[in-house]
């Protein structure tokens, strides 16, 4: 039996896409893994339901599931007010891994911005970052040499981007990487809004000797549209709080470690 008040269980589709429906508007978005359960059916069958009601212009499909249209991020002073303790508790561990002497590169953000915050006690490192946030605070910390990488400057993020910051980001030697994601899906894997910000944060990867992500408990079982490249290389996640178990065992699966800032 289904529990009380739900669906039952093989519903007929009119019935399930009335359901997936009402659960994207709820939530913001939804797994083709959750749908699959509730409805008892295979995950081929969500991924038609999903399709069809995309062909409809009633949702959006995304990695893991589908989700209400969402163009882009918030705006960075929009996000900057949200669980501004939690991001600090990350910038502190994130700070904690940085040695004197590193290459540091810091992605754009407000959870990237909480650990440069934080890294304001040490010394003779070199920033590399295309935030125009973070190189201002950085730029007037005795012992800090910040590099701005350049490009076209997006207003609402507040910081460079496009093939200018991809080809800058390339001349570094970069120690430790801290980035940003738009979500940790229910798969255990960091998403992105954008295919410009999921190849950029895809090759820091890749560059870095080490790279983190950075993300708050409000980005946990959330799906946005695009994969980032590199994503299983990646050392770890740093977050504020445990995700769902089911969550956590995906990304320890994945490659990634946990890390919860305490």
């Amino acid at each position: 039996m289904s529990p009380e008040g739900s669906q039952p269980l093989r519903a007929l589709a009119p019935q399930r896409h009335a359901e997936i429906l009402k659960r994207v508007g709820a939530n913001g978005s939804v797994s083709i893994a959750e749908l699959a359960g509730f409805f008892d059916v295979s995950r081929e069958t969500i991924r038609r339901d999903l399709k069809l009601l995309s062909d409809k212009g009633q949702l959006d499909i995304v990695h893991g599931g589908a989700a209400r249209f969402e163009p882009s991020e918030p705006a960075m002073s929009q996000r900057s007010q949200e669980n501004a303790q939690g991001k600090a508790a990350i910038g502190r561990v994130a700070a904690g891994l940085v040695k004197d002497g590193m290459v540091v590169f810091l992605d754009s953000g407000t959870t990237t911005l909480a650990v440069a915050q934080a890294m304001t006690d040490l010394r003779d490192l070199t920033i590399c970052t295309a935030s125009l946030k973070i190189a201002l605070l950085l730029c007037h910390v005795s012992g800090m040499r910040v590099h701005m990488l350049g490009g076209e400057v997006d207003p609402a993020e507040e910081a460079a981007s496009g093939v200018d910051m991809l080809e800058a980001m390339a001349r570094f030697r970069v120690d430790i990487a801290f980035l940003g994601g738009g979500a940790l899906s229910p798969d255990g894997e960091v998403t992105d809004f954008t295919r410009a910000g999921a190849e950029q944060r895809g090759r820091m990867i890749a560059l870095a000797a080490k790279a983190y992500f950075v993300l708050d408990s409000s980005k946990f079982a959330k799906l946005t549209p695009l994969r980032i490249p590199n994503f299983q290389r990646a050392a770890g996640v740093i977050v504020d709080a445990k995700p769902q178990a089911d969550i956590a065992e995906a990304l320890a699966r994945k490659g990634p470690s946990l890390i919860v800032a305490s």
